[in-house]
């Protein structure tokens, strides 16, 4: 009965196709804005943190920062988001949020010192923030920045990126 009905409210064949498509795809390019990628300039895991809240601060995500640099701190004093391959996802989920979102930074200069299991530098920082609610989706989006980040290809092209729009562009496949 599901499928007649699919049927009979499908206006179009295109229209029809889309309404068994599934529905949970997860994109990285839907969660990360232009305004919160950013060329780091910090040379520290601390620093870098406050470099990219001051990015979602300044874009009106975050309305208490000093909440959410400390949630992401206690993060990473259970265990570092260095996870290797030149890459840290520091991460939090608090209540306060909406929906998730992701800023953005890289080091093109220099490695930020940050701890990672492989003990390579860190030059790529993905932040992710969220409602504490929405478990789930939380895991696809890391599920899916994962990934990405394992594509060797795509991290050589964001190391050498030279705009925010390329970056965006470069996460589109993703």
């Amino acid at each position: 009965m599901a499928i007649l009905g699919r049927i009979k409210k499908a206006k179009s064949f295109a229209d029809f196709l889309n309404r068994f498509k599934k529905k949970s795809e997860i994109k990285i390019s839907d969660y990360l804005d232009v305004n919160n990628i950013t060329f780091l300039k910090s040379k520290t895991r601390n620093d870098a943190i406050s470099e990219l809240i001051d990015l979602l601060e300044k874009s009106k995500i975050l309305k208490n920062r000093d909440q959410f640099y400390k949630k992401i701190i206690e993060r990473e004093k259970i265990v570092s988001t260095g996870i290797g391959m030149g890459v840290a996802i520091p991460h939090a989920k608090m209540n306060v949020f909406d929906d998730f979102f992701i800023a953005f930074g890289i080091q093109k200069e220099t490695k930020i010192n940050w701890p990672s299991i492989d003990n390579l530098p860190i030059r790529l920082v993905f932040m992710i923030g969220g409602p504490d609610s929405r478990q789930n989706e939380y895991l696809k989006l890391l599920s899916k920045l994962t990934i990405a980040i394992k594509n060797d290809y795509l991290r050589r092209n964001l190391l050498t990126a030279t705009s925010k729009e390329q970056i965006k562009k470069y996460f589109s496949q993703f």
